[in-house]
């Protein structure tokens, strides 16, 4: 599956926009979040159905495009190089860059809203929980205080709280929403929300760890980004080797909530094993 399929590129009256959004969807990196939701989904659901988590996918997928369009504009973190390409304002312009970030949000609670396969219960609680993970106790909140923390010493539990809201909270709603399409227990959900809640901090480690440690071309944006800009990282905050066992202490307590489903749990733990051990 794909964040794509079956769904076409959403459309715009403008061209220019078109050949953006095609930029960018084209180019669509890991997936890991629409791949965390199938998972997730798979493990909860009593009868799993094809194409049931598709439009959610989509628009987990689309929300992050559009995070990253506008986290790498000069107003924010100033980035000219995404997924091994020239970011969007630079290919194109800002205005551009601003204009695909705000559609690509509004059109992936479009298809969330239109989807047929879905009951209505269910989409409105997609719609809810999407709409808190990308807003301003989620990202947008994160991303406020990454940006006010540039310059200071932090300590871990601040940038957990950053990373919780700017990195973890589309994990958390990705992980959220294929339990709703599973329509899974109350148990369930609060079992993969804690995994969720732990793997999107490690995620967010081993980033921090590979900005010090990888290059430009391995990451494909660029390398030491946060150190010249002067950002308070887990590197920062506990050194390379500390920050390894962050990540690896998350990662252990992220399968601990999983023990509840014995070998069903095996796609999702080697999910989360490659986010945290991933050299990209």
């Amino acid at each position: 599956m794909t964040a794509r399929d079956p769904y076409p590129l959403p459309r715009s009256l403008s061209p220019q926009l078109e050949r953006a959004i095609q930029y960018v969807l084209d180019n669509s990196g890991k997936r890991l979040r629409s791949r965390m939701l199938l998972e997730t989904y798979r493990l909860l659901a009593e009868n799993p159905e094809p194409h049931i988590t598709d439009s959610t996918s989509a628009a987990i997928e689309w929300l992050h495009c559009y995070s990253l369009i506008h986290d790498d504009l000069p107003a924010m973190d100033d980035d000219d190089l995404r997924r091994g390409k020239p970011t969007l304002h630079k290919a194109f312009n800002e205005a551009t860059a601003i204009l695909v970030g705000d559609g690509l949000q509004a059109s992936a609670f479009e298809i969330i809203a239109t989807d047929e396969l879905l009951s209505h219960t269910q989409r409105n609680e997609l719609i809810a929980v999407v709409a808190k993970a990308v807003g301003f106790m989620g990202m947008v909140g994160g991303q406020a205080l990454d940006m006010e923390a540039e310059s200071k010493a932090v300590d871990v539990d601040v940038l957990r709280t950053i990373h919780a809201g700017k990195t973890g909270a589309l994990f958390r709603a990705a992980v959220n929403a294929g339990a709703i399409c599973a329509n899974a227990t109350q148990e369930d959900r609060q079992r993969l929300d804690d995994f969720a809640a732990a793997i999107g901090l490690a995620f967010q480690v081993m980033d921090d760890v590979l900005d010090a440690t990888a290059s430009s071309q391995e990451l494909g944006k660029t390398a030491g980004k946060d150190s010249a800009a002067d950002k308070s990282t887990y590197v920062s905050c506990l050194g390379l080797e500390q920050a390894h066992e962050e990540a690896q202490t998350l990662y252990a307590e992220a399968i601990n909530c999983l023990a509840a489903y014995g070998e069903r749990k095996a796609p999702l733990v080697e999910l989360a094993y490659q986010m945290v051990n991933r050299r990209t």
